[in-house]
């Protein structure tokens, strides 16, 4: 077979010839005549990142040739959103004014008028033991009905135990309106009797001292309830150990009998209360304490801070009677 048998292929073509200089194929044609072809973009287009369309070629990147790839990584693909920075957390900051500038003053505001209602509740209290009190004193009368049917003190003293215990420890008793004005007026008539029949025994002179000592203790106590800067909220716990151990000490005095034993009893007795008085007037205050009382225990509240004034008077009362003695 000769030669011009042979059958002629075409050429191979190098698609990639156009940026390959290196070589033996020439430059195509097409970039203004030949040579390699321009390294910038094409006249006519705005330089890049100067606003406009992007440049013209790009590369690989999204780049012109002759840029290398973008900084910092793969460059933002289309439809893809970038999260917002992190407005909490670590390493946050949260703007303080953004805060609501009424929160404070909410939670004073309530506080004002939780203790204004525990005041008023307790005014009432203390009107009606009071007049109960000298209405047994001074009016003959009453002390001698009292006198004559002994068993109204059982029954008062019944109605007592049971309304108090009531209100302490059942929470729906003592905040539910209107049963935990019934249970607290139940409790403050059964206790005016009580102490009425008690003061009896006493000349009225002897009351009335008692009366006025025991308003002096109780405002210079509350004042400086309201004044100092040590907290008495956390000394629940003495306060509950030094009860215990003045209840059993009264035990045994019931059984030893004397004047010496009954003004270390009493006297006693009017400290431990004048400290549950401060103790209790800063759980009703709340505000920088330790522990604080709820705004809607207003009946608890009230029912604590009587029997603090009650117990003094109590005691004071048996301290003028056994100085009497």
């Amino acid at each position: 077979m000769s030669w011009q048998s042979v059958p002629q292929y075409p050429q191979y073509q190098d698609p990639n010839q156009q940026y390959n200089y290196g070589g033996g194929y020439p430059p195509q044609g097409g970039y203004g005549g030949g040579g390699y072809p321009p390294q910038g973009p094409p006249q006519g287009y705005p330089p890049y990142a100067q606003g406009g369309a992007q440049p013209y070629p790009q590369g690989p990147y999204g780049q012109p040739y002759g840029q290398g790839p973008p900084p910092g990584g793969y460059a933002p693909q289309p439809g893809f959103i970038q999260p917002p920075p992190p407005t909490g957390g670590y390493g946050a900051y949260d703007d303080p004014e953004s805060q609501p500038k009424n929160f404070s003053f909410d939670d004073q505001s309530i506080r004002r008028g939780f203790i204004r209602k525990v005041y008023l509740i307790l005014m009432g209290q203390l009107l009606v033991t009071f007049g109960a009190v000298a209405l047994f004193v001074y009016h003959q009368g009453t002390k001698d009905f009292a006198h004559r049917n002994i068993w109204l003190f059982w029954v008062a003293l019944g109605v007592m135990l049971v309304t108090m215990l009531s209100m302490a420890c059942c929470e729906s008793v003592r905040r539910q309106t209107p049963t935990n004005f019934i249970f607290l007026g139940l409790f403050t008539a059964a206790q005016s009797f009580l102490m009425g029949v008690s003061a009896t025994r006493y000349a009225p002179n002897e009351v009335l001292l008692a009366v006025g000592i025991t308003a002096a203790v109780c405002l210079a106590l509350t004042l400086f309830a309201w004044q100092t800067k040590y907290d008495f909220t956390m000394m629940g716990g003495v306060l509950i150990v030094c009860m215990v151990v003045f209840l059993i000490f009264g035990i045994v005095a019931m059984f030893m009998k004397g004047k010496i034993i009954t003004l270390v009893y009493a006297s006693i007795g009017a400290l431990l209360f004048s400290v549950y008085l401060i103790y209790d007037t800063q759980l009703m205050m709340g505000g920088e304490h330790k522990y604080s009382i709820s705004p809607e225990e207003y009946i608890f509240a009230a029912l604590n801070l009587y029997l603090d004034i009650i117990n003094i008077f109590m005691y004071i009362l048996t301290i003028i009677g056994a100085s009497r003695d």
